[in-house]
């Protein structure tokens, strides 16, 4: 079965030039998958026509014309009220026609999900979406929502979050039962606010394989296959990480130019910093999920180069021929049925 992916191609800081190279990488690798180009026609067709692959991969493509770009700073209402022609608005529409079954996008996050929430709404049982991203660990990776869509959740809107986030990384990842962690100020029982307390209980009554309360440090660990928390906090913590990763990069680059000697030693030292590099990356993490809406959506990161730009088409055909939809939709009503019983 094919799985169709639309590409909001003029998104991002690069638009065409990384979209659509990331979109024929990514033609090249899933054999079932077709991928829907929107932004400006003849300009996405001419660069299509750039790329020698492109012949090759013709019957897996279509091209969505769209008259207007999102601005990165401009504010979501005005984007939702004004730019109805835009690649972002016409991309999303795809997925409510059933036309594709994903859309990925790296234009603004909050118009994005301004967008995402007004014309897909959410799923039954879900009060608010949730961006779920990954994150490095010590063996692999984690996945961490939300990440700034709420920044106000109550305990039960926490519940639903770690819920979808399960459901998310169980078909996508294969993890039959994901761990669930709570980001807390500490691991012991009695610490965290009222609010992380009676989240607590909501989680160790629930089906959910919960383990209990985690740190910040516990993240990079990889403690837990989901950390769920709050948009604020796990706003934070995301901006946090990135910034310290920027600052342990520049460090090394000052410290290896320092002089003649430490440039050596930095010739000697670069298969141990390319693989460092590698681990790190966020490129490779690159894509989040807005988990709850009736469709798959995924956000790149508005800077991400070709490669990183690929990731989130990946995670965006993952979730979708999982039909991650309809499991997180199943899963709520279930429960939801199951508390009227109660």
């Amino acid at each position: 079965m094919t799985t169709k992916v639309s590409i909001d191609a003029s998104g991002g800081d690069f638009g065409f030039p990384v979209t659509i190279e990331a979109g024929l990488n990514a033609l090249s690798l899933y054999g079932d998958l077709h991928l829907n180009f929107v932004g400006d026609k003849p300009g996405v067709q001419q660069e299509l026509e750039k790329h020698a692959k492109y012949k090759s991969l013709i019957e897996r493509i279509s091209v969505t014309h769209a008259s207007e770009v999102i601005d990165m700073c401009e504010a979501p209402s005005h984007a939702l009220r004004r730019k109805k022609d835009s690649s972002m608005r016409v991309a999303i529409n795809l997925v409510h026609d059933k036309t594709v079954d994903a859309c990925v996008s790296a234009g603004n996050t909050g118009a994005l999900m301004a967008i995402s929430r007004f014309v897909l709404k959410t799923i039954k049982g879900v009060d608010r979406p949730a961006i779920m991203t990954s994150l490095p660990t010590y063996t692999g990776h984690t996945h961490m929502l939300d990440v700034g869509a709420n920044i106000d959740s109550k305990p039960e809107t926490l519940l639903q979050f770690a819920t979808m986030g399960a459901i998310a990384v169980q078909h996508t990842e294969n993890i039959t039962q994901p761990t669930i962690g709570l980001l807390n100020v500490g691991v012991e029982d009695m610490k965290g606010s009222e609010k992380i307390q009676d989240t607590a209980q909501l989680l160790k009554n629930s089906s959910l394989n919960y383990v209990g309360f985690v740190e910040g440090d516990d993240i990079y660990k990889g403690t837990v296959d989901v950390v769920v928390c709050d948009g604020f906090e796990g706003n934070i913590a995301l901006k946090a990480s990135e910034g310290v990763a920027k600052m342990i990069s520049h460090f090394l680059k000052r410290s290896f130019k320092k002089n003649p000697l430490t440039k050596i030693i930095a010739l000697i030292a670069s298969p141990v910093m390319k693989d460092f590099k590698s681990r790190v990356d966020p490129g490779q993490y690159n894509g989040a999920s807005l988990l709850g809406l009736k469709g798959v959506v995924i956000k790149s990161h508005g800077g991400a180069d070709t490669k990183a730009y690929l990731q989130a088409i990946k995670l965006a055909y993952l979730e979708a021929h999982a039909k991650i939809t309809d499991k997180i939709s199943d899963q709520l009503t279930h429960e939801l049925e199951q508390h009227k019983i109660n």
